[in-house]
């Protein structure tokens, strides 16, 4: 079995199939023509990865498709038209009316959303859960329970979850556990090797990489993969094959570029952590961060994405002018390119199982491949719109 990084330098691909191209070429098609009747009622693969229609994918789709799954450990996977729809399929393909789900406190919010206005519409019981629980899952499932949701870290408050012990009490129940994996990416985390069953990921971010394209990626077991692959069937689900090619050139770098940027990161919360501005750090790659110990038992990295806690008091008027102060930090949605993004944290309003109430506002932070001193730079200049900014004896702002 060959290391990360060459499997990213080579799953996916063969030029002896294309002429010898380095790349797989983007083909685009609509209809694809057999020559004869035979051949066209005959399916090739039971798995759904012949090329039968341009909506089922192409040679360009299933090459993405193979790497990831590769890079994952896992069985095979399926792209979806953005990581929002890879969340839809993994949760369809489980969920019924009358069933029963344990979604994770801290999840993606658009994820709560679809819980709430689709599938609890549907009649299935969604009962969200303390991310820390670990193998306290066990006094939550019920016969009739369809999965278990996990995001680990979660993407606003950062709580590292126990998988391998979430997912040993499901699986002594025979219940599938499900995890959206876009913060760890295959690059710093292996989910099948952790008791995950199916993985999701948003490919717009640390695959994609440039924040260029919209793409989801759902890699499943062999147990799970034929209704996983269903369900992006039924939906009618399709990927541009130009989208895939973008993204199989993104994953190519992954591995150089969430190095770096992880270096960059912390780096950055290293010297957040010194300032009187900030009141703590969320960011699982510290030793201060209470899910470290399990960070570094289940991952091999950390992506450049964490939240900050602000020293209070801090009101909204402070709060506003520290971002708009920032230069290089763009402020906007998605995160996992290129480049430096922040955005303010509204989690406490979402939460139900768990209470969410930090001392101070919070930001999340997205650091990109920006020289880390330029960015720190940029940040001790915003604060001085903050309270607690320290100044020299002549009442000057300190900014370093």
């Amino acid at each position: 079995m060959h290391k990360r990084d060459t499997l990213l330098a080579h799953a996916g691909r063969s030029p002896d199939d294309h002429d010898g191209m380095v790349n797989t070429p983007v083909f685009r098609t609509s209809t694809v023509v057999f020559p004869s009747l035979d051949a066209y009622e005959t399916p090739k693969d039971p798995y759904g990865k012949s090329v039968r229609y341009g909506r089922h994918g192409t040679p360009t789709t299933y090459a993405f498709e193979e790497a990831v799954a590769r890079m994952e450990g896992g069985f095979q996977a399926v792209a979806t038209p953005n990581g929002f729809s890879a969340v839809v399929v993994a949760l369809m393909t489980f969920a019924r009316p009358g069933t029963h789900l344990l979604m994770v406190d801290s999840v993606y919010g658009p994820t709560r959303t679809f819980c709430t206005r689709q599938l609890e519409k549907l009649g299935v019981d969604v009962e969200y859960y303390d991310p820390l629980i670990g193998a306290g899952i066990a006094g939550l499932l019920r016969d009739n329970t369809c999965a278990v949701f996990c995001e680990s870290p979660g993407s606003l408050t950062f709580e590292v979850q126990d998988i391998p012990a979430i997912a040993a009490a499901a699986h002594a129940r025979d219940i599938p556990v499900l995890a959206d994996q876009t913060w760890p990416t295959p690059y710093f985390q292996s989910p099948f090797e952790i008791g995950i069953d199916v993985s999701i990921q948003a490919a717009t971010k640390y695959i994609g990489g440039h924040s260029d394209i919209m793409m989801g990626v759902v890699t499943t077991t062999e147990r799970y993969w034929k209704p996983v692959r269903q369900t992006v069937a039924d939906f009618g689900y399709s990927v541009s094959p130009d989208d895939c090619y973008l993204a199989l050139r993104g994953l190519r770098t992954m591995g150089v570029r969430l190095k770096q940027q992880e270096i960059n990161a912390l780096r950055v919360a290293q010297w957040l952590e010194s300032r009187p501005e900030v009141s703590r750090v969320l960011f699982p790659a510290l030793p201060s961060h209470p899910g470290h110990a399990i960070w570094k038992r289940d991952f091999r990295g950390a992506a450049a994405l964490f939240s900050v806690v602000l020293t209070p008091p801090v009101d909204d008027a402070a709060l506003t002018a520290f971002v708009d102060a920032l230069t290089l930090f763009g402020i906007g949605s998605s995160w996992g390119g290129f480049e430096s993004l922040i955005t303010v944290v509204h989690a406490a309003s979402i939460r139900t199982a768990t209470n969410w109430h930090p001392e101070g506002p919070a930001v999340r932070l997205h650091i990109g491949l920006e020289d880390p001193d330029d960015l720190i730079a940029d940040l001790a200049q915003a604060m001085v719109h903050l309270p607690n900014h320290p100044a020299d004896s002549n009442g000057a702002a300190t900014h370093v």
